[in-house]
């Protein structure tokens, strides 16, 4: 059963931003650190946008990524958060979040972004 649920996708203009979010209903959503991904049209596989850990206390991004996105956790609401920022036509993607270590499987559903004029 999918244990994580990604919301907050939709369209946006280039230079826009956006908050996902991925609530978890599996157990212990706390003592994990979390991730987002991200899957382009006509990809096959999910690209790492970053991580944070258990705690919240530290983020990880890829290069590419820092300074435009930001990874936040409220463990009390079982809640991971991506903001997303000066958004381009390539951030077109369907995000997702997983846990890092044994991730869920399935994955869930995804929220879709497009980014267009």
């Amino acid at each position: 059963q999918v244990q994580v649920e990604e919301s907050g996708g939709g369209l946006v203009q280039p230079g826009g931003s956006l908050r996902l979010s991925c609530r978890s209903s599996g157990s212990v959503f706390s003592s994990f650190a979390m991730a987002w991904y991200r899957q382009e049209p006509g990809k096959q596989e999910r690209e790492l946008i970053g991580w944070i850990s258990h705690n919240g206390a530290s983020t990880n991004y890829r290069e590419v990524m820092k300074g435009r996105v930001t990874i936040s956790r409220d463990n009390a609401k079982s809640t991971l958060y991506l903001q997303i920022d000066n958004l381009k036509t390539e951030g077109t993607a369907v995000y997702y979040c997983n846990r890092v270590e044994t991730p869920y499987d399935p994955w869930g559903q995804g929220t879709q972004v497009v980014v267009s004029s």
